[in-house]
């Protein structure tokens, strides 16, 4: 079994994000490799909270160049976290509304 802080990489703090906080909504980069179920494991585990759905979105990465040169950003894997209405809100978010 996976480490809960290797699932879950980072929150994203976006204007969209901001938003969806109103409807308990939390948006996570994750692991590439992990599924909702490990995704609602380590939210749990990590910020003491009850999930009540788990929704994934697999982001292609974007192609960016430099004069003549091309690379490309590396493909990522997005979670979006919604609380039951009873669970606590996460600590972390609290004061970037």
């Amino acid at each position: 079994m996976k480490n809960a802080h290797d699932i879950i990489i980072k929150p994203l703090v976006t204007e969209q994000s901001m938003e969806e906080m109103a409807e308990r909504k939390y948006a996570f980069k994750v692991a590439k490799d992990a599924n909702k179920s490990e995704i609602k494991k380590a939210v749990e585990k990590i910020f003491g909270v009850k999930v009540e759905k788990t929704n994934t979105m697999n982001m292609k990465g974007k192609i960016k160049r430099m004069g003549r040169t091309q690379g490309k950003r590396a493909d990522w894997k997005k979670a979006i976290i919604t609380l039951t209405e009873d669970s606590k809100e996460i600590e972390f978010f609290e004061g970037m509304e």
